[in-house]
């Protein structure tokens, strides 16, 4: 078993965290007071081959797999948990199926764009009234005179207030039920119809969601995904894989909450020594260490697994689940560390806290996650 990452994926590593250090870090502070994502990052990223690493270079992407996608997304998330949210919607789940199950045609007008940074792309899933409950989506999409004319409100979709097309959940069949009635389809923003409403979070704040609203909202039939009835199975790809990066994004920020912690911990004196000689705090930080390091083995081998087209289902969910409880573990501790220091408004552990909490909420809660692993070990 070998444990090494290659020397290219290393040489990536080395590339991509200091293209983070010098281009996303500065911008951090504004995004997150302005709750305003810097959309400057993609074609930035796209020009340097560092958006949708994954995909092959035929179409624009740097070929290097899952691990490497997981590589950016720690990377970018140690600096911005938002920021790596809207890259990761760029490389995952916005263009997962058309790169999997799309035409040439889509490919070449969405897919390839979007790995260049030059359309931004969004997945319209979560509703109102369906979250964990994926099936009780009410969008639809009626077939008529070559166009699926869509209906319905998607709800907290990252990248939504500024994407240039969205991938979009719809029943085409309702009677069919989930499995064979649901289909995806390609929606472009200027499209009548379309609209949407920015919102607003307390953490990931450098990461922006929407509202989005299809009314009578006419698609093309060519911009219909794969094949029409197919479109669940095709989200439960995609959600497979985003898991593992959502476990990245948990990973790079509890690296950023610990080393903050070692630092701070090493300077900080109080009863004539450095806080880190206490075993209260030295036995807080060696934990954190243990968490991350599991954590880290957990998503890299979920990666690998991925990347060899192995069975991955049960250790997708095995990561995600346990990296974002070791992100809010992590950053509790953190908070606890600094102390005072640590609760005010400029002090970047408090985002850290706040930004964990995220984690086990989003992209299958905690809980979906444990009925997933559940069921991969036979419980029915």
């Amino acid at each position: 078993m070998n444990f090494e990452l290659t020397e290219e994926q290393k040489m990536f590593q080395e590339a991509i965290g200091s293209f983070a250090e010098k281009e996303i870090a500065p911008l951090v502070d504004e995004a997150e007071k302005t709750s305003t994502f810097p959309v400057q990052l993609f074609p930035k990223m796209g020009t340097l081959g560092y958006l949708c690493v994954r995909y092959p270079v035929q179409y624009g992407g740097a070929g290097i797999g899952k691990i490497g996608d997981c590589i950016a997304v720690e990377e970018v998330a140690y600096h911005s948990v938002g920021i790596a949210a809207g890259i990761m919607v760029q490389s995952g789940i916005g263009t997962t199926a058309i790169y999997t199950r799309g035409s040439e045609d889509q490919k070449q007008k969405y897919l390839v764009p979007a790995i260049r940074g030059h359309k931004i792309a969004a997945f319209g899933l979560t509703e109102p009234n369906a979250g964990s409950d994926a099936a009780a989506i009410e969008t639809t999409a009626t077939r008529k005179n070559g166009k699926y004319i869509l209906n319905g409100t998607k709800i907290f979709i990252t990248n939504g207030s500024f994407c240039d097309f969205v991938l979009v959940a719809a029943y085409t069949d309702k009677s069919k039920g989930a499995r064979d009635g649901v289909s995806l389809l390609i929606a472009d923003k200027d499209t009548p119809g379309f609209n949407r409403s920015r919102l607003h979070k307390f953490c990931a704040r450098s990461g922006e969601v929407a509202e989005l609203t299809f009314e009578d909202c006419a698609v093309p039939e060519e911009n219909l995904v794969g094949e029409e009835g197919k479109g669940f199975r095709y989200l439960m790809e995609s959600l497979t894989g985003g898991r593992i990066s959502h476990a990245s994004r948990s990973l790079g920020l509890a690296r950023a909450a610990y080393d903050a912690s070692v630092t701070y911990a090493q300077e900080r004196v109080q009863f004539g020594q450095p806080i880190a000689k206490f075993q209260v705090n030295a036995f807080k930080l060696a934990r954190m260490a243990m968490d991350i390091e599991a954590a880290r083995w957990l998503i890299y081998y979920a990666a690998w697994l991925y990347d060899q087209d192995k069975p991955h289902v049960k250790e997708a969910a095995m990561a995600k689940l346990f990296a974002s409880e070791v992100a809010i573990r992590v950053t509790t501790e953190a908070l606890q560390i600094h102390g005072g220091y640590g609760l005010m408004e400029e002090s970047v552990v408090q985002r850290y806290f706040r930004d964990a909490r995220l984690a086990t909420i989003t992209e299958g809660t905690s809980e979906i996650q444990q009925l997933v692993i559940s069921r991969e070990i036979g419980i029915r």
